[in-house]
């Protein structure tokens, strides 16, 4: 768990970047309508939840840098008797105080004077305030039925004094960078993740459908994880669907001799796991299979070896793309190399942390603290066969740590457990 003190810092950090005579708004979110009187189920925007640990729906924080001094306020919903028979109970003032470290906790209804108090050219509360920073991420709600570039336009007519600068890159560049604690949190997500695995491979076999797989694996997860979910949903894909790279429907029955990928995450405190495996259901990989699996493993590793600080996610995948090119072109799986594209056909490398495919530049070089996936992948659907080997990697002062690497992923190790005899 992350204590309020590393929120507190993380504000902290922002202010020091953010200009004088300035506020910054960020919105929890609200729940989105499914169907008729139905919610999907909540997600709070993680740059919110980054700065403060709180993850309820409708809360606000504002964070105001003028008069040489710097406050922050935290805005939540009242308490509300009749509503939390129905939904659930929802954090006191004390409670959001004490997880955020932000001693302002007002009620939400307090928000539009508070705002008012800071820009209104009349009230001044806080000086001359010139600057609005706002999360204009893209359909983000704000309100029920208010978008951030609403909401921004909105402000702008309200108070011709003010002008709008987008927070996203800010926050992003500093979620980048994983403190001791973000890391302990992933690696918490990638233990629950393994136990997953672990089912998946004793489990899987032939005359089994794939999603009987996935929802072991569900299972599992929030077993372990105390119902905190996936990190995204589950690809489980056998034989020729594997070559989909998010295969959306596993209902196929596995047959004899098939291989299934399984792409998938437990997330602890939202930190979420990227892990893509794949076993042979006869428990042994044939020699077409061990041949083209053995590639992918090989780049896998070579990937590992080649991330450290100062190389681009563009570098790595050049990296990777020659690596598959040149062994598969050595093994006669293809012509040429320019035909690699045809059987590998994305990225080899993202940023991972509060959601699974983390926000970030990936312009940036990288630097010790980021935390990326490391997935080559080869994909011949005409055999029937797709390939995924995906780590999670800890760039550190010199390299990489690979936070995953008590998954199994050897061939040897991967068919020893098939037969019950690796623990």
């Amino acid at each position: 768990m992350i204590p309020a003190t590393e929120y507190a810092q993380r504000r902290a950090k922002l202010l020091s970047k953010m200009k004088d005579a300035s506020i910054l708004v960020l919105f929890a979110g609200e729940p989105k309508k499914c169907s008729a009187d139905a919610d999907y189920p909540f997600e709070v925007n993680r740059n919110f939840y980054y700065l403060t640990g709180i993850d309820q729906e409708s809360s606000i924080l504002l964070m105001i840098k003028a008069f040489g001094e710097e406050k922050e306020y935290l805005f939540i919903s009242p308490f509300d008797k009749k509503k939390e028979k129905w939904y659930g109970k929802k954090l006191t003032p004390e409670e959001a105080k004490a997880k955020s470290g932000i001693r302002n906790v007002l009620l939400k209804s307090a928000y539009t004077a508070k705002i008012d108090d800071a820009l209104n050219k009349e009230k001044r509360q806080f000086g001359d305030i010139d600057t609005v920073y706002l999360d204009l991420e893209e359909e983000q709600k704000l309100f029920k039925n208010l978008s951030a570039d609403e909401y921004r336009r909105a402000l702008t007519a309200a108070y011709d004094n003010i002008f709008v600068e987008n927070a996203y890159p800010l926050i992003v560049r500093q979620r980048m960078v994983k403190s001791e604690n973000e890391v302990n949190e992933l690696k918490e997500a990638i233990h629950t993740t393994m136990m997953g695995i672990q089912e998946v491979m004793a489990m899987a076999r032939s005359g089994l459908r794939e999603h009987e797989l996935a929802t072991r694996f569900f299972q599992v997860v929030n077993d372990d994880s105390h119902y905190q979910g996936l990190a995204f949903p589950t690809i489980m894909a056998s034989g020729k669907n594997a070559t989909c790279l998010h295969y959306p429907t596993p209902v196929s029955i596995i047959k004899p001799g098939e291989m299934v990928l399984m792409d998938l995450g437990s997330r602890n405190n939202y930190y979420c796991a990227d892990i893509s495996r794949c076993v042979p259901v006869s428990g042994k990989f044939s020699p077409e299979q061990k041949t083209i699996y053995g590639i992918v493993l090989e780049c896998n590793k070579a990937v590992a070896k080649y991330a450290r600080p100062g190389v681009t996610l563009e570098q790595l995948q050049k990296f990777a793309k020659d690596f598959l090119a040149n062994e598969c072109l050595s093994k006669g799986l293809i012509s040429e190399k320019s035909e690699i594209e045809k059987y590998y056909f994305h990225s080899v490398s993202h940023h991972i942390g509060l959601d699974t495919h983390d926000a970030s530049d990936r312009s940036l070089p990288l630097e010790a603290g980021n935390i990326i996936s490391d997935e080559p992948g080869l994909y011949f659907e005409e055999k029937g066969i797709g390939v995924r080997v995906e780590d999670d990697l800890l760039i550190t002062e010199k390299g990489c740590e690979v936070l995953s690497s008590s998954i199994i992923k050897e061939i040897k190790d991967i068919e020893l457990f098939c037969k019950g005899k690796l623990k």
